[in-house]
């Protein structure tokens, strides 16, 4: 039997990044979409095909025609929607940040355990291409032995990034971190994916704008496992002209420069260097989605377990409280 999906929040996310692919992926169909904006429902269900719309989540979560969800609603309620549809025996593909706080996270991880429904998390970037390319280059000593990675994350606090518009910037929605937390999941977890376990974290934030709740700066510092060192640094607030978008992984013999909202990987190392330029797909999540309906129909492992989705959200907590 097919994978038939339900999406529980139709918002901007869905538009392009990951809600046509699921009609895209072979054994995949989209057939029920709800958000609680029932006039916005109706109008995604018409412009994108999908039969059925609804404006109460646990309506789309008992369709018997449902048979896996898609929670793509704001972070505040991940868990609700996630617990729920696990317990109606519906494995569940969730948005990152898997939740606003680590306790939230497990939880969704023990019911995801105690029904022995599957549960897997949006950190798409690992089946990326682009993305499975700097993990290739690192496996195989491209630059030598991996030292220390430098990150950088400047954006200004432009109009569209008023609290007014953007509930990431409210903390009982999106988390205390603001746009770090929506950002940083993506980040971190390819982080975790290249360079493995960790073993001590420092981290501080701040709210130097006040222009809303949340922290707009962060600054994290990581010790994997392995003694790979990594430095992070975000913040949201800078002049235009200082924005930046940048992760340098320096080897013993070069290193890989690479935006994390780019297309283009540098390899610089010893006397020569060279540009390696990529296209995403039009769905970004597609390659994720592809490898998750597989695993969903039994057929492969799982793409990103709640368990390494908790790694990354434990650095993001760390990183913001400073604990």
């Amino acid at each position: 039997m097919g994978i038939n999906w339900g999406i529980i929040g139709c918002g901007d996310v869905t538009e392009l990044k990951s809600g046509p692919a699921f009609n895209k992926v072979p054994d995949s169909k989209l057939v029920a979409v709800m958000r609680r904006d029932g006039a916005k429902a109706k109008d995604y269900a018409e412009r994108h095909g999908v039969p059925k719309w609804y404006d109460d989540g646990y309506q789309l979560i008992n369709d018997p025609e449902v048979n896996a969800i898609y929670v793509a609603t704001p972070p505040a309620s991940h868990e609700e929607y996630t617990v729920a549809a696990l317990r109606a025996g519906k494995p569940v593909y969730v948005e990152k940040p898997m939740s606003t706080r680590v306790e939230d996270c497990i939880r969704m991880r023990d019911v995801a355990a105690s029904t022995g429904v599957k549960l897997t998390v949006a950190h798409y970037r690992r089946a990326v291409p682009m993305f499975m390319k700097v993990k290739q280059l690192i496996d195989e000593h491209e630059v030598g032995n991996i030292r220390t990675v430098l990150l950088r994350t400047l954006q200004p606090a432009t109009r569209n990034l008023q609290p007014e518009s953007n509930w990431r910037l409210d903390p009982k929605i999106g988390g205390p971190g603001g746009l770090f937390y929506d950002l940083a999941p993506h980040q971190l977890d390819l982080m975790v994916h290249y360079f493995g376990p960790v073993d001590e974290v420092f981290g501080i934030s701040a709210n130097q704008a006040g222009l809303y709740g949340a922290q707009d700066i962060v600054t994290g510092i990581i010790r994997f496992k392995n003694n790979i060192v990594f430095s992070g640094s975000w913040c949201f607030t800078v002049h235009e002209e200082q924005k930046e978008d940048k992760c340098e992984i320096i080897g013993s013999k070069g290193k890989i420069s690479f935006p994390v909202f780019g297309n283009r990987i540098t390899v610089m190392k010893e006397t020569q260097s060279y540009d390696l330029n990529f296209e995403h797909p039009q769905h970004i999540q597609q390659p994720m989605i592809e490898q998750i309906v597989r695993y969903f129909s039994g057929n492969g492992p799982n793409p990103c377990s709640a368990d390494q989705a908790i790694e990354s959200m434990a650095l993001m907590e760390k990183f913001v409280s400073g604990k």
